[in-house]
C-alpha cells in the first residue's frame, strides 16, 4: 500500500510543488492549508489532492486535524513542514504580533504538527519528516529577526529530534532554500531582483519549487534511509556551509 504524506502549507508555492511530485511518486498526499479556500480549491481541482483546513500554529487543531487525515487517508508516514509566514519589520520597530505569529507558524509548528504523528511513526518503525528552512534559518537577514530565529529554531528542531528517531527508523532533515520563484518573488519589483538579487546567486537564477520538489522526494523515500539531521542548501551558491 501506497505511503501517506502530509505537506503542510501545501496548496501554493513551494508546497504546491512538493504535494504534486509526492502524488507523482507514488504517495498518498493531503495538503494542509490555511486560510486561502479559492486557492486550495483551485488546487484540489487541478491535482485530486484532497485538502484539510487548519493554521499549523494551533496545536489542537493539527491533532485533529491529523485524526481526519489518517481516517480519510490513512496512518501518516511522511510529514512535511513546509507552512511559513513572513511579518518583516526593523527590529526597533517590530511589534510582539509580528513575533508571535512569525514564531507561532514557522517554528511552534513544527512541534504542532509533528508530535501528532510522531508516535504513529515509532510503533510503525517507520518515518519521515522533512522541514523546510530558509536560507535566512542560516545566514540570518536584515528586517526578518523573527524570521530568521524561527527558520534557524526549525535546523535545532531537525538536529535534536533526528537522534530521536533514528533507532525507530525515523529520519528528521531540513531543506533550506534560497530565492525560489514563487508567486511571491516573482511579484517582487524585476528592477529589484536584477539588481539586488539575482547578481548574488552564482548560478544567476532563481531557484524553481519543482527544484525543491525533488529533494523532498529523495528524502521521503527508502533510499534517503541513511541520512537524518542533515540540512540540505538549495540557493544556487549564495550562502555556502
Amino acid at each position: 500500500m501506497a505511503r501517506v504524506a502530509v505537506v503542510t502549507g501545501g496548496t501554493r508555492g513551494i508546497g504546491h510543488a512538493v504535494s504534486v511530485a509526492l502524488k507523482e511518486a507514488g504517495y498518498r498526499v493531503a495538503a494542509n492549508y490555511a486560510g486561502n479556500d479559492e486557492a486550495a480549491e483551485k488546487f484540489k481541482a487541478a491535482t485530486g489532492i484532497p485538502v484539510f483546513k487548519w493554521s499549523v500554529a494551533d496545536f489542537d487543531a493539527c491533532a485533529e486535524g491529523i485524526k481526519r487525515v489518517e481516517a480519510e487517508v490513512g496512518p501518516v508516514d511522511v510529514l512535511v513542514n513546509n507552512a511559513g509566514i513572513t511579518r518583516d519589520g526593523m527590529f526597533h520597530k517590530m511589534t510582539r504580533e509580528q513575533w508571535d505569529a512569525v514564531i507561532g507558524t514557522n517554528l511552534n509548528g513544527l512541534f504542532n504538527m509533528t508530535r501528532p504523528v510522531w508516535e504513529g511513526m515509532r510503533d510503525r518503525k517507520f518515518g519521515r519528516i522533512i522541514n523546510i528552512s530558509s536560507i535566512n534559518g542560516q545566514k540570518g537577514q536584515m528586517g526578518q529577526v523573527n524570521y530568521s530565529a524561527s527558520k534557524a529554531g526549525d535546523l535545532g528542531f531537525t538536529k535534536a529530534l533526528a537522534q530521536e528517531g533514528a533507532f525507530k527508523g525515523i529520519t528528521v532533515n531540513a531543506i533550506c532554500p534560497g530565492y525560489i520563484g514563487t508567486e511571491m518573488v516573482r511579484a517582487i519589483d524585476p528592477a529589484v531582483l536584477e539588481k539586488n538579487i539575482l547578481p548574488y546567486i552564482p548560478v544567476g537564477r532563481l531557484g524553481e519549487p519543482e527544484e525543491i520538489a525533488r529533494i523532498v522526494v529523495f528524502l521521503a523515500s527508502e533510499d534517503a534511509g541513511f541520512i537524518t539531521g542533515s540540512t540540505i542548501s538549495a540557493n544556487g551558491g549564495q550562502y555556502m556551509v
